[in-house]
Parts: structure tokens; C-alpha cells; sequence
């Protein structure tokens, strides 16, 4: 079986989101994702990398992923690079498992789970407005989450009184304020539910740990993001300066930016994202690496439909997962005009795709959007292939010289 064409698909009614299917002779078709800059990974793939793989074999998943990252890490590898070969894995693997007629969890090593358990980060969309509730009455949220089996849930508490000073300071009115939703849910609830704080990036670190002080009596599940994760010392600080777990997340690209984080112990809790950091394989490594250090991972979401089914194989597969990320708002309110079949969140739990591949399908109807941008790429990059040839192969004469320091070599 061969590659013989890359077809990628964006929206003008979500800008950031591009589906990425790779076509075979075979007629198996492959489904990938990935979210933000959407025509930024579009010319990556088109221009860079799916050429390379046109013409190859699917199955040799591993041997394409390390062709694309090297061709985007000496340039630095943490932008619409690393999202195009995310996107590009994922549709990979989903024809490794449509050929093999399995879930991709039992390629990566079979089950360990059949479900596990869900958080739903605080979204707004349509009818579902959890991102401003929580301002309102966050105990009635919390509730809410409650009767449908969802006992965790995330909320972004400062990230309006960061504004004003830029993270570089924060005001004491202002950290009240923001302790007010989370002491409404103890209230309310108590500790049936558990609650996560994100940050985006926000602050400096120390207002980070004065904010994570702040909320040590309500018991946070862990705070993601009060820093930027540019520098893995100042995380281990602010780590140190609290008893709550740090998350670090989804702005780690690669195993190797985590690496740091995991061996330092500047993170307790690793949440890679799919579409990011390098697709199913480099979170199935990333994953084990965790594990290695005794350390969980909590898979990002947030991001289109697809990447909660790809994110479900490595939950099955991974022992050390502690939880996935879920937005009902997004899920309920328009994922499945896009994928079939629904994403599988039944009472608290995204449980085990059933189809064979990733387990979900792009809807036909979506190509026929009027909002749709449709490109196509069916020739193999021949000329990157020989360019790189001149390199990798010597012309004759320094080609005989090596062989004849190779063959002095074993004489001695």
C-alpha cells in the first residue's frame, strides 16, 4: 500500500481547525487534526511535508516521524511544523488500525483501561456558557457537572485580573475575587468535585506562587500554567512553594522540552497535547517517559473533534493517566456536525473507541461547506529526496577515501 495523496480541510467557521486525511491505493483513508494557524500548517503540509511521504508506505510510522522532524529541527521545531506532523501521525496510525482492524490502543500495546475518567474544562458555546457561569454561580456549575457524572473541572480564575498589571503584579481585591468561585463550589458541594485552576501563561513567578498559596485551603486539583514554561528552574520554584500540584502543558513541544520538566521535577502532573507536541507517537513517548519518573500525564484538549477520539488511545494504552480533559460546551455544542460517530463521554468517562483506526470519520457534508478551503497534494517531493542524496551520499573519490579508512581500519 502506498501514499498517494494529502488532502487537507479548513473552515471559515473555526479558522484555526484543519483536518489533514491521507489517501492510499488502497482506498484506506486516514484522519488527522490539529488546531491554531490553520493556513500556517496548511502550507507546512502542503510545501514541506506531506510531499515526502507521497508515494511511501503508511505503515512506517516511526520512519516518517523522524524524515519530518528532521527536517523542521534545525530550524526550530515548535510551531506549524510540529502541528503539521501531529496531524500528519495521527492520520497515519488511524490507516495502521483500519488495515489491522483495530482500535490504535491495541497497536501501541493494548488496553489497560476501557475508560477513564473525565474533567470538563469550563467552555462557552451555544447554549453551554460554563466559561461565564462560573462567575455567576460557580456552585450551580459544579452541580450541573455533578448530575452528569463529571466529578472534576477546570477554570481559568485569573486570567481577567492579569490583565491590568500584565502578570507582573497582583492586586489583593483582585486575588479575593478570583478565590471566589472556587470557594463557592466547597460551599456548595464540598469535595465532591474536583477543581483545576489554568493561568495561560499569565505570570511572573512571584505573583504565580502568591496565587497558588492563596488557594491551598480549597484544595485545587492542580494549577496549569501560572508560568510561561519557558524556564523549567522557575516552574521547580514555584513547584516547591506549594503543596499543589504544578501542571505542565500543552505548550511543551516534543518529548524532549518535557523531558526537562519530568527529570527536574518541575512538573507533578505532564499534560502533552496531541495536536502540538508530535501526534499519537510522540505522546505514546512521552507517556512512557512520565512513567519512568512516577509521574502522571492528563492529555490537553480543547481543540476539534478528532483529537478527543486520538486521545482516547492513548488513554486505553497508558497505564499512568490520570484523568482527560473534556468541554462539554464544544462537544455538545458542535463537534458532531463535523465527525461521526459522537465523542464517547458517558456518565463521567470518555470510554474506549470502538471503531478500528482513531474511530471517528470526517462527515462527507463538510466538504461541501461553502466556508471550505480544499488543497491537494499528489506528487512526491523528488527533488528535496535527491537534493538531500548529495549530502548523504559523497562523490566517488571521497567515497573511496572512506572506504579505504574504513578497510584500514578492520586491518589493524
Amino acid at each position: 500500500m502506498k501514499i498517494t495523496q494529502i488532502e487537507t480541510i479548513r473552515v471559515g467557521e473555526f479558522p484555526d481547525l484543519i483536518f489533514v486525511l491521507v489517501h492510499t491505493d488502497g482506498g484506506v483513508v486516514g484522519l488527522g487534526e490539529t488546531w491554531y494557524a490553520a493556513s500556517t500548517v496548511e502550507a507546512a503540509i502542503h510545501d514541506h511535508f506531506g510531499p515526502l511521504i507521497i508515494g511511501r508506505d503508511p505503515a512506517e510510522i516511526e520512519g516518517h516521524w523522524q524524515t519530518l522532524f528532521k527536517l523542521s529541527d534545525h530550524a526550530g521545531f515548535g510551531g506549524a511544523e510540529t502541528r503539521a506532523i501531529s496531524a500528519l501521525d495521527m492520520a497515519l496510525w488511524d490507516i495502521k488500525g483500519k488495515v489491522s482492524r483495530l482500535p490504535v490502543y491495541e497497536l501501541l500495546g493494548g488496553a489497560v483501561r476501557t475508560k477513564i475518567r473525565v474533567y470538563n474544562t469550563c467552555g462557552v458555546y451555544g447554549e453551554i456558557d460554563d466559561g461565564w457561569a462560573i462567575y455567576r454561580d460557580a456552585g450551580e456549575v459544579a452541580k450541573s457537572l455533578l448530575d452528569e457524572g463529571i466529578t472534576g473541572m477546570k477554570h481559568s480564575p485569573t486570567d481577567y485580573i492579569a490583565r491590568d498589571t500584565d502578570g507582573q503584579f497582583v492586586h489583593p481585591e483582585d486575588l479575593e475575587w478570583s478565590l471566589g468561585p472556587i470557594r463557592r463550589i466547597r460551599e456548595v458541594v464540598g469535595d465532591e468535585i474536583s477543581v483545576a485552576t489554568d493561568a495561560h501563561a499569565k505570570w511572573n513567578l512571584p505573583s504565580a506562587i502568591r496565587i497558588a498559596q492563596a488557594f491551598e485551603p480549597y484544595d485545587p486539583m492542580w494549577h496549569e500554567e501560572l508560568l510561561s514554561p519557558f524556564n523549567e528552574v522557575a516552574h521547580l520554584r514555584l513547584q516547591e512553594s506549594t503543596k499543589t500540584p504544578i501542571a505542565v502543558a500543552e505548550r511543551l513541544v516534543s518529548r524532549y522540552e518535557h523531558r526537562r520538566f519530568i527529570e527536574s521535577g518541575a512538573a507533578r502532573i505532564v499534560m502533552p497535547d496531541l495536536e502540538w507536541t508530535g501526534g499519537i507517537s510522540e505522546v505514546h513517548k512521552i507517556a512512557i517517559l512520565a512513567s519512568a519518573h512516577q509521574v502522571p500525564i492528563a492529555p490537553h484538549d480543547c481543540l476539534g473533534p478528532v483529537n478527543m477520539f486520538a486521545c482516547a488511545q492513548i488513554c486505553m494504552s497508558s497505564q499512568n493517566v490520570m484523568v482527560m480533559e473534556y468541554n462539554r460546551a464544544m462537544a455538545k455544542g458542535w463537534y458532531g456536525r463535523f465527525i461521526t460517530p459522537d465523542v464517547p463521554v458517558r456518565d463521567g468517562f470518555l470510554h474506549a473507541p470502538e471503531a478500528a483506526g482513531i474511530g471517528c470519520e470526517l462527515r462527507p457534508e463538510v466538504r461541501d461547506r461553502p466556508d471550505a478551503v480544499i488543497r491537494v497534494s499528489d506528487e512526491p517531493r523528488e527533488a528535496w529526496l535527491t537534493s538531500r542524496k548529495r549530502y548523504t551520499y559523497p562523490p566517488p573519490d571521497i567515497q573511496e577515501m572512506l572506504d579505504a579508512r574504513r578497510k584500514g581500519a578492520r586491518d589493524d
